[in-house]
């Protein structure tokens, strides 16, 4: 085997989107970019079982993309927040959406000013400079 068919079966492209593509994932990640922090905040307006959440957020801890902190006077008081690797999923999180915005089959969903306003609220967000 070469060292490119060998490069091609651990493909960086591939063990990424193993990570970030499994449901629920990415939208985790991006919540918390908006400022969620809470079990409770994350399941919000989301068809998510607490089975499930519980599992993605055990993931993005183990990945190291997010830690997980209790507060030492309630056990049950938890916040979960984004490291600096899971911050560097930015600019992903936002050339997803700009797809989105920029694409023709779904322009029919915003107005001129809808798409500035959501370009400019991701790009603060997610600190895109």
């Amino acid at each position: 085997m070469t060292k490119i068919e060998s490069a091609i079966n651990n493909c960086p492209v591939e063990l990424s989107l193993n990570l970030i593509t499994k449901k629920w994932t990415i939208l985790l990640i991006r919540d918390m970019f908006f400022g969620k922090t809470r079990f409770k905040e994350f399941k919000k307006n989301k068809d998510i079982t607490n089975k499930i959440l519980t599992k993605r957020l055990r993931e993005l801890e183990e990945a190291e993309l997010i830690t997980r902190t209790e507060n030492p006077n309630n056990a049950n008081d938890v916040e979960y927040h984004l490291t600096e690797k899971g911050k560097s999923l930015n600019k992903i999180i936002y050339d997803l959406a700009m797809f989105t915005v920029n694409t023709d089959e779904y322009n029919v969903y915003y107005t001129e000013d809808e798409k500035r306003d959501i370009k400019e609220l991701f790009k603060n967000k997610l600190d895109i400079s």
